[in-house]
């Protein structure tokens, strides 16, 4: 496959797991259960439902007794660490608040790519990123005043997470996403058990939590993770930052926690330059290919 196929097929993996993704925080709203009961049920059931489809692919289990098994404990427990992470963050802080502070995971990415891997970042990935980070701050200031400290502590140290798990995933690009998906779900749930009472929610609950760990969560992980075979680590992570204009629209119309008027122009600068982003490196890879 040329490099613009890939690039091309990067974009709509990554795009398409995005816009999943990006109904997270409505759906843990509406949950109505507490931050760890919701962890719980979240990991287990994307461990559940993972587990099962990739038993049922049969032929491919045989290639998981050849993965390298440092690389598949420490990406399982990336994403175990960042579920719980950013659970906590949406019940502690405004969806405003969380969405934002993890736009700064390409960032982190970007950082963790060229110290580890060594490899070069683009220029205009690095512009991307700082005109970004500026939509960013006006996001910020406009729904700081509403957030919590504890939970805005939640959200970065989730985003310095998950640029890491970007960053190995690029490394070691032939671990099977489905699997891991699944195993970081295990993580997610052994890690909030302790600290849930995951029994005693209400018929709605469950079916929120059903929805979220059975569909949602699943498909836009293995989507998301899917998209570093294709692109950079730094370009994953910046397309992630369409959440922070789709996160708090959809808990907007969902249930009225309407953003301020700067968080909605600071998310219009951000997906803005995703889109010139992209399409400069869709033209790039064409020109390469020439």
């Amino acid at each position: 496959m040329g490099e613009h196929a890939r690039r091309r097929r990067g974009l709509l993996v990554v795009g398409a797991g995005v816009l999943v993704i990006s109904f997270d925080a409505l759906l843990i709203r509406l949950a109505a259960a507490g931050a760890w009961e919701v962890a719980f049920w979240r990991g287990a059931l994307m461990a559940l439902s993972l587990g099962l489809i990739w038993a049922l692919l049969g032929g491919r289990r045989r290639g998981a007794g050849r993965m390298p098994r440092g690389p598949v404990l420490a990406a399982a427990a990336l994403l175990g660490v960042n579920g719980c992470l950013f659970v906590l963050a949406i019940m502690h802080t405004t969806v405003a608040n969380t969405v934002v502070i993890l736009s700064t995971a390409p960032l982190f990415a970007a950082l963790l790519t060229r110290l580890f891997l060594g490899e070069p970042v683009a220029a205009r990935t690095w512009g991307a990123i700082v005109i970004c980070m500026i939509g960013t701050v006006a996001v910020f200031a406009g729904s700081l005043h509403a957030g919590g400290l504890g939970g805005d502590l939640a959200a970065l140290a989730a985003a310095l997470n998950f640029g890491a798990l970007l960053v190995l995933l690029r490394r070691h690009p032939g671990l099977p996403r489905i699997p891991l998906v699944g195993a970081g779900g295990l993580v997610m749930a052994v890690l909030s058990l302790p600290f849930a009472a995951p029994l005693g929610l209400g018929t709605e609950s469950y079916a929120v939590l059903a929805l979220m760990g059975l569909v949602q969560m699943p498909l836009a992980l293995v989507l998301i993770t899917r998209g570093t075979d294709y692109l950079p680590a730094p370009e994953v992570g910046l397309m992630i930052l369409v959440e922070t204009l789709l996160g708090p629209l959809w808990v907007w119309l969902g249930i009225g926690e309407r953003p301020a008027s700067i968080t909605l122009a600071g998310g219009l600068v951000i997906v803005s330059t995703l889109v010139a982003h992209g399409w400069a490196g869709l033209r790039a890879g064409h020109a390469g290919n020439r």
